[in-house]
């Protein structure tokens, strides 16, 4: 490369990503940084890569698909008939997975 990265800069760019635990990204650490001084980001971000102070990418929790964890008494035994309004509620929650169409409509 045609310039040369100053010490002071790289010893910078390195404090910042070990005190947050390498969890920043190049656009976080240029926020930090210009508060201090005027510094492009494409700059920060080729010395961050040249020293390998890259952020460390997280891996997506996925969500376990099984077995309802509670289930609750049946305490109505479809006996739905009351005597006065409001003394039996009850509530339905079903989550259905549908694959998601795009730019379809329905045929009329």
């Amino acid at each position: 490369m045609g310039t040369k990265h100053t010490d002071k800069v790289v010893e910078k760019f390195r404090e910042l990503c070990i005190r947050h635990k390498f969890g920043y990204g190049y656009r976080k650490i240029t926020a930090l940084l210009r508060v201090e001084q005027s510094i492009n980001h494409k700059r920060i971000q080729r010395i961050m890569q040249c020293e390998r102070l890259q952020c460390r990418v997280k891996m997506k929790k996925r969500k376990v698909n099984g077995q309802p964890v509670h289930s609750s008494e049946n305490l109505l035994k479809r006996q739905f008939h009351a005597e006065a309004p409001l003394q039996k509620l009850v509530t339905d929650i079903t989550y259905l997975h549908l694959p998601v169409r795009c730019c379809t409509s329905p045929a009329f």
